[in-house]
C-alpha cells in the first residue's frame, strides 16, 4: 500500500502548489524582481501592461501576437478562495488592437490605447480611449477627442487624482524621438498636451510612464541613454519641494540587459509591477549538441524572450531614491 499512498500524497502536493501558484494577496512582495507567479498570467505568449483595480479584486493586462500585429486587454478576477480566474478578453475588446489599461482613482473608468476606428471598420492610428463601468459591466468606449488625439499614435495613459493625463507620443518638434506628455485637466476638460521638461524627456526615447496618483513621482522607460543597461531601462523622477521634476535616475537594481517597461504601482503604494523581456535562453549548448525538442522546449516556456510580468517591494525601492 506504500505506492498508492505516495501517489496520493504527490497528487495532493501538486494540487496545493497549483492553488498557491494562482493565489496572490500582494501583501508580501519580494525584495528583488520576481516573476508574478499567478497561473495563466505569465505564459509563452507576450504579456505586458499590468493594472490592478484599486480594490485589488481584478487584474488587467495585455496579451499580443508575435510582432504585436494584434493586441488585446484581458482580465482575471479574485475568487472567494483567494485564487484568480483564468484570463478572459474584456467585453469591449477583442476586435481591434487594444492595450495599456489604466484605471481612474475610483476604479470606475478604464483608459487605454486602441487603433479602433471612429467610424466604419478600418483600423486607424493608435488613440487614447476610456470606458466606464455600468451596473451591467463595461459600457461603450469613448474617444478622448482631438485635443488629446492626433494623426500620430498616442500610447500608455496614466491618469492622476486631479484628472491630469500623462501619455506617450512621437510628435514632430518634440524633445526627443519619443516623449512623455501631460494634458492638464481644468474646468472639466483636458487642456492642450505639453511635453515634460528635460528632467524627464531626453533626445532619445522616453515612453510608458506611470505617474503616482498625487503626482509625487513618475516611473518610465527610456532607451538609448548612456546609462541604459542595453534594452531600455526603468527610470524614476521625484518632485522637489517646488513641485518640479528632479532629473530622472536609472533604477539599476531592477533593470536587466533586456527591455524593462510598463511600470505600475499598486494603489496602496506597496507593490511595483512591471514588464520585462529578460530571458534564460542560452547562446550555445555546452554539454551536448542541441535537439529539436530542446529548442522547442525553450520557446514553450515563459522565459523565451517575450514579455512577462514581474513584481517586487516598491517601498524599499522608492525609499532608496528619495
Amino acid at each position: 500500500m506504500i505506492q498508492p499512498v505516495i501517489g496520493i500524497l504527490a497528487f495532493f502536493l501538486l494540487i496545493v502548489s497549483e492553488v498557491k501558484a494562482q493565489s496572490q494577496s500582494f501583501q508580501s512582495p519580494p525584495d528583488a524582481p520576481d516573476l508574478l507567479r499567478i497561473r495563466n498570467i505569465n505564459t509563452p505568449m507576450n504579456e505586458r501592461d499590468f493594472a490592478l483595480t484599486p480594490d485589488g479584486k481584478e487584474i488587467y493586462f495585455t496579451i499580443s501576437t508575435p510582432k504585436s500585429t494584434f493586441q488585446t486587454i484581458v482580465f482575471c478576477q479574485k475568487q472567494k478562495n483567494g485564487t484568480w480566474s483564468a484570463p478572459q478578453v474584456v467585453s469591449f475588446a477583442g476586435t481591434y488592437s487594444d492595450l495599456e489599461p489604466a484605471f481612474s482613482a475610483d476604479g470606475n473608468t478604464l483608459y487605454f490605447s486602441s487603433n479602433r476606428p471612429l467610424r466604419g471598420k478600418e483600423v486607424k492610428d493608435f488613440d487614447l480611449w476610456r470606458v466606464n463601468r455600468t451596473p451591467r459591466g463595461w459600457g461603450i468606449p469613448e474617444h478622448l477627442g482631438n485635443t488629446i488625439n492626433t494623426q500620430a499614435d498616442e500610447f500608455y495613459p496614466s491618469i492622476t487624482n486631479s484628472g491630469n493625463l500623462y501619455f506617450t507620443a512621437q510628435y514632430k518638434g518634440g524633445v526627443g524621438r519619443e516623449d512623455i506628455y501631460v494634458a492638464l485637466f481644468k474646468n472639466g476638460s483636458f487642456q492642450q498636451p505639453v511635453a515634460l521638461d528635460t528632467a524627464i524627456n531626453s533626445k532619445m526615447y522616453e515612453f510608458n510612464a506611470f505617474v503616482a496618483p498625487d503626482e509625487s513621482f513618475i516611473l518610465f522607460t527610456s532607451y538609448g541613454r548612456k546609462d541604459d543597461s542595453g534594452g531600455g531601462d526603468l527610470y524614476i523622477s521625484i518632485k522637489d519641494p517646488s513641485n518640479r521634476w528632479k532629473p530622472a535616475v536609472n533604477l539599476k537594481d531592477i533593470n536587466s540587459a533586456q527591455l524593462d517597461y510598463c511600470p505600475f504601482v499598486s494603489t496602496d503604494g506597496k507593490v511595483l509591477f512591471f514588464t520585462s523581456e529578460r530571458h534564460q535562453l542560452p547562446a550555445k549548448f555546452t554539454e551536448s549538441n542541441s535537439t529539436y525538442q530542446a529548442i522547442k522546449g525553450m520557446y514553450e516556456q515563459p522565459f523565451n524572450g517575450t514579455g512577462n510580468i514581474y513584481w517586487m517591494d516598491w517601498v524599499k525601492v522608492v525609499n532608496s531614491y528619495r
